[in-house]
């Protein structure tokens, strides 16, 4: 069941990333022609929510970043739940390969963006940037490039994957925190509180879940904490095993119901409103300025040095063992999709760069890195994919 359960999710993530790539390349395309400024206008248009006395008004991208956004995170709690409790992340034998992986491919990026930063012009908060994996992107590439890897394989891009995005919350949780209001933050505390109250019930009350949940995301959103983590938090307070033996639990049920929606919706969206740049906004060689560079070549570069490193230490010192079935090139060629970073890589650079210059920068680098990243894992697993078995032919 639990085997099933994970090639479900992995065929909604491929197909997911097609969308994906559609919506971030319409968003370029508008960026770029005669429809631009009604582009630009709808993102940056202001929209504002009111509940009482609280008023807050944002612009479409920052609304999708800080409300949308939280259900996308916490679908990635739910994920990271159960993958620690009963999926991959359960065994240490099966978690030290890719968790000392996704170390890896998150330090390394960071690094080589850090050498690129270092000096005149340079941009350090951006170091985050490039350390985050996009699943649904590398599933989809991987699905394209080469059907007939092993399956293992793409249990370890996923398994990598879920815990670069355990590593990006810690990151947005310690970096992308402003000043705090206590007594905000308490009243969240208080909702999640309920959260796990209510997942004692033998019912599922799934609207009441909903209802303390928007309470728990608007006190964060107040308190000064990147709403993302009360969607992670409100993850972890769902029950995973269900009222009765053999029963599946609110966790499985509402990743079930969640998934499809922030594949095929929030994150398309996401990609839309905060992909799109205009070229003309840089001067000739604007790839060539530190920032984007940095976070270019610590996606194509940091990402499969860290990746492959980190699994060949790993396997070498008998700590873990590589995928069954794969081969050094193919592990080569699945380090390479690590570095399609795109909708988390946006997401950590919008926090880190709100506006202006610096903002533009980041969408070109994190763009170029990612589709760079892409050619380059998809040739290389092409030519580690095992040939087509031969069949005999009736007619001869």
């Amino acid at each position: 069941m639990t085997r099933r359960f994970t090639l479900d999710f992995l065929k909604t993530e491929a197909a997911s990333g097609l969308v994906l790539a559609a919506a971030a390349l319409a968003a370029i395309l508008l960026a770029n022609s005669p429809w631009r400024e009604a582009y630009f206008g709808f993102v940056k248009s202001p929209f504002t929510l009111q509940v009482g006395s609280w008023e807050e008004t944002k612009s479409v991208l920052k609304w999708t970043k800080d409300g949308l956004m939280a259900v996308f995170f916490f679908v990635v709690g739910l994920e990271i739940k159960y993958e620690i409790l009963r999926g991959e992340l359960s065994s240490p034998r099966k978690l030290a390969t890719p968790v000392f992986a996704a170390l890896g491919g998150m330090v390394v990026p960071a690094l080589i963006f850090l050498a690129f930063n270092f000096g005149e012009g340079g941009e350090l908060r951006g170091w985050p940037i490039p350390t985050a994996t996009d699943i649904a992107f590398a599933l989809a590439a991987l699905a394209i490039a080469a059907p007939r890897l092993p399956a293992s394989l793409r249990v370890f891009l996923l398994t990598l994957a879920i815990a670069d995005d355990l590593g990006a919350v810690l990151l947005i949780a310690v970096l992308f925190s402003s000043q705090i209001d206590v007594a905000a933050l308490a009243c969240a505390g208080l909702g999640l509180g309920v959260l796990v109250w209510i997942g004692r019930w033998k019912t599922d009350p799934t609207l009441l879940f909903a209802l303390v949940f928007l309470g728990v995301w608007a006190f964060t959103l107040m308190s000064g904490v990147n709403t993302s983590l009360a969607g992670v938090a409100a993850a972890l307070t769902v029950p995973i095993a269900g009222a009765r033996p053999g029963e599946h639990g609110q966790l499985k049920r509402y990743m079930e119901a969640l998934h499809p929606y922030v594949a095929y919706g929030v994150l398309p969206f996401f990609a839309f409103v905060a992909a799109g740049f205009a070229f003309d906004a840089f001067p000739a060689g604007g790839l060539l300025a530190p920032l984007p560079l940095g976070i270019a070549a610590g996606l194509v570069l940091g990402k499969p040095l860290g990746v492959l490193g980190a699994t060949a230490l790993v396997v070498s010192l008998k700590l873990g063992r590589r995928p069954s079935g794969s081969t050094w090139l193919q592990i080569l060629g699945v380090s390479m999709l690590c570095g399609v970073g795109f909708t988390m890589s946006l997401f950590i650079g919008g926090l880190a760069f709100h506006d202006g210059a610096a903002a533009s920068q980041v969408q070109l680098g994190v763009v170029a890195g990612s589709v760079l990243s892409v050619l380059a894992g998809a040739i290389t697993l092409r030519l580690a994919q095992p040939p087509v078995p031969k069949t005999a032919n009736a007619d001869f």
